[in-house]
């Protein structure tokens, strides 16, 4: 039988508890077509950002937390280079809407590579490994410059059926090359240790193979090569958001 524990202790580890989570979190979510909710009937109540939002709000009940789903259909990291002042911008945007709250942490979760990994159609694929590394550098490199005290969370890419060909050709090829980028991210994470300590983190990393194992979470797409699985149902959402949000909270409750 279990001894009770004395109540200052309780009330102690209470508030180690309590401490090791911020009282306000503030999150970008970078992202495609995945992110942004891409075929879903209702994406600004089923998108994975919102299952990830509802998801943390339970899970942390004494934080404050806020959201920016900043996901666009077809983008690669290519459309997400600083350099280009396109997609980044608004990613800027939404960060410097967050910055006047001084108490949060700024948090950036990101999953790029989908529309990277593809034999032809979105904006520079395909894109080799080695590109697809100094894209993602340049991307958290000015991330971390403009906002030095943020938190930085790298998913890897869920999967798709090797017969996925709608406007955009991925087929096997473009999928052998998508599992060719975790390796890149798990590196890219290990390099930042030591110049970034404590804001580079690995995040979800399962999403390949639990949804391979599960095409019923995929949106049934009529392709070129038939029906093919690419963007995730509403029930693929949630439990896709979710994944994230469960890595976001563990990151976040390492933080000082």
């Amino acid at each position: 039988m279990m001894k009770k524990l004395p109540i200052a202790l309780y009330f102690l580890l209470a508030g180690l508890c309590a401490a090791a989570q911020p009282k306000k979190l503030d999150i970008v979510f970078i992202g495609n077509s995945i992110t942004q909710g891409g075929g879903l009937q209702h994406p600004l109540q089923e998108a994975p950002p919102v299952k990830a939002w509802e998801w943390l709000k339970r899970a942390m009940p004494g934080t404050d937390i806020q959201y920016s789903n900043q996901g666009v259909s077809g983008s690669t990291t290519v459309d997400f280079l600083p350099a280009t002042n396109k997609l980044f911008n608004n990613v800027v945007k939404a960060a410097d809407a967050f910055k006047a709250d001084k108490d949060a942490t700024l948090v950036f979760s990101m999953v790029l590579g989908t529309n990277d990994s593809a034999i032809e159609g979105p904006n520079g694929s395909p894109v080799s490994p080695e590109q697809y590394r100094l894209n993602v550098k340049a991307i958290l490199d000015r991330l971390l410059s403009s906002y030095p005290g943020c938190v930085i969370i790298l998913h890897h890419p869920t999967w798709y059926s090797p017969n996925t060909y709608n406007s955009s050709r991925y087929l096997a090829e473009g999928l052998a090359r998508l599992q060719a980028y975790f390796p890149v991210l798990d590196a890219i994470v290990a390099g930042y240790r030591s110049t970034h300590p404590g804001q580079v983190y690995t995040g979800y990393t399962g999403g390949f193979s639990y949804f391979k194992k599960h095409p019923e979470l995929f949106i049934q797409e009529n392709g070129r090569e038939g029906v093919f699985q690419l963007h995730p149902n509403a029930k693929g959402a949630e439990e896709l958001g979710t994944f994230w949000a469960q890595a976001i909270k563990k990151v976040v409750g390492r933080l000082k």
